[in-house]
């Protein structure tokens, strides 16, 4: 990164940096200055980051031997600050933007989230209620309605202006999804006590969630901290015989059996595009159960809902109109930097009424006229980041056009690995492809038993992250051991995917020599 090549001087006052004896932490020059040097770093790792290794061979507590380890007393210049990032830091990190970073999902960027990331972080800030930035809040609820727009949502998730009567529906920009998870869960939870005529929270315990055993784990995790019992948490198994998504009749089954037992069923979350495969759960068929026990219905869209905006994935949320609220993370396939994920109820006021504080430092005339939207409502804490210019930012830059491309050239590079993946028979292609993500293993030949296919899928996976030059994840479907290529990372291209194959290829055929030398010795 040439712009950091020189080596500035060790120590400087406030006086040498500022030109005055005061702090002036906001000095107009020095932000100049501070971000002109980061954005030629930015450039920098952006043009070389190909060529850097994506997982880092550091150990634990690399960081902490290369920099002090007490705070620094006086001032240093800025350089100095981001030469060791350079030289610490950098080797230190996984490469998530790097085009050879195939792992989990992918987490994109671009150069208008980046753009709006910066400009909203300058300005710095906290829209707990309209008042304190109306700009911050209408940004952020266009932002939604326009991404609500391009999901083709029903009208009832969202927002609505003062001039046009607001409707019952609305949104909010989170950290993740398991925020989306949480807050609904306790509006689910505080629904569902109210219609059994529970006491306070005296009923919490007959109260009973459920989601197919692909769920993303934070599901689980949410689910424990809105205070259900463990002992009511239904997690579905899932086969084959449904690309282990949700099955409705068994679900049907599992709620009666509840209900029959006492409990109250509460909440159901279906998942459009799982982590470990990327089955897809009948979200229409699902919602038909719920309505039978009043159950709330909630999607996470997380990875696969930015796929949802090309009409030919829009399909996958069939049935979005009966449901109660959806969630989608921009930050994963979307172009928008983290953190962003997108939050859409069917009633906001349900939402609200769980999440509502209102102390009397906070309270103004916009609030209380009722035409406004608080954001500090709908979410767990009350100060908040002005998210919504960078996925505005993201959505006014490039176009509807330009987004789809972005999906439909990740879906094909993954059609096209896929395809290679099923020409060679030493490997399988263990589910179904959905989306962009393929999920494939080393075929077990002969007497290999499960255990062995583990093992040598394990080592292939373990000697291609040793290389630098691609990085893939595991997981396990069926009982069986499989490795994830996530196709998506903002810089790939389809000569990245045919390196990252040439490479599978190669370090198996190593695998498989070594093993008939072990055998024939």
């Amino acid at each position: 990164m040439g712009s950091l090549d020189t080596t500035p001087t060790a120590t400087a006052t406030f006086a040498d940096i500022n030109g005055s004896g005061g702090f002036q932490p906001l000095n107009a020059d020095d932000v100049r200055s501070y971000l002109h040097k980061s954005v030629d770093f930015i450039y920098d790792y952006y043009k070389s980051v190909e060529s850097l290794p994506v997982l880092p061979g550091v150990e634990p507590g690399y960081l902490r031997r290369l920099l002090q380890s007490v705070p620094p007393t006086s001032s240093a210049p800025f350089d100095i600050a981001l030469k060791e990032v350079r030289d610490a830091v950098v080797p230190g990190m996984t490469h998530w933007a790097s085009p050879n970073f195939f792992a989990f999902f992918p987490a994109t960027n671009s150069a208008a989230a980046i753009a709006g990331e910066l400009v909203a972080s300058a300005m710095n800030t906290v829209g707990f209620t309209w008042q304190a930035n109306p700009a911050a809040t209408e940004m952020e609820v266009l932002a939604l309605d326009w991404l609500a727009q391009l999901l083709r949502l029903p009208s009832t998730f969202m927002n609505r202006t003062a001039a046009a009567g607001r409707g019952s529906g609305g949104g909010v920009i989170l950290g993740t999804t398991s925020e989306a998870m949480l807050v609904t869960l306790v509006a689910a939870r505080d629904a569902a006590l109210r219609r059994s005529g529970s006491v306070g929270v005296a009923g919490i315990t007959s109260l009973a969630v459920y989601a197919a055993d692909q769920t993303h784990s934070t599901f689980f995790k949410a689910c424990r901290l809105a205070g259900f019992d463990p002992a009511n948490i239904r997690s579905i198994a899932t086969g084959p015989e449904t690309d282990y998504a949700l099955d409705p009749a068994k679900l049907l089954e599992i709620m009666l059996a509840d209900v029959d037992a006492g409990l109250v069923p509460t909440y159901i979350c279906a998942t459009v595009g799982t982590t470990s495969s990327n089955a897809v759960d009948p979200v229409g068929a699902i919602a038909d159960v719920a309505a039978m026990f009043d159950a709330w219905v909630h999607i996470d869209a997380a990875y696969a809902g930015s796929a949802c905006i090309c009409p030919e994935f829009r399909h996958h949320l069939a049935g979005v109109e009966r449901v109660d609220s959806i969630s989608m993370s921009p930050h994963k396939w979307l172009m928008t930097c983290l953190d962003c994920t997108c939050l859409w109820v069917r009633d906001a006021h349900r939402l609200t009424d769980s999440l509502e504080t209102n102390p009397e430092y906070l309270k103004n005339d916009a609030s209380e006229s009722g035409n406004v939207t608080d954001l500090k409502d709908m979410q767990v804490g009350v100060g908040r980041r002005f998210r919504g210019l960078k996925l505005w930012m993201v959505m006014r830059t490039y176009g509807a056009a330009k987004l789809q491309e972005h999906i439909r050239s990740d879906v094909a590079m993954a059609k096209m690995f896929e395809e290679a993946v099923r020409a060679d028979d030493r490997f399988e292609v263990v589910v179904p492809r959905n989306f962009a993500l393929v999920c494939f293993r080393i075929r077990p030949e002969g007497a290999m038993t499960e255990e062995d296919a583990e093992e040598v899928n394990r080592e292939l996976m373990e000697r291609l992250n040793r290389t630098g030059k691609a990085y893939l994840a595991h997981t396990v479907v069926g009982g069986k051991f499989v490795l994830r290529f996530a196709v998506g990372s903002s810089l790939q291209e389809e000569r990245h995917v045919r390196s990252a194959w040439e490479l599978i290829k190669k370090t198996t055929t190593e695998i498989m020599e070594e093993a008939r030398d072990v055998v024939e010795n």
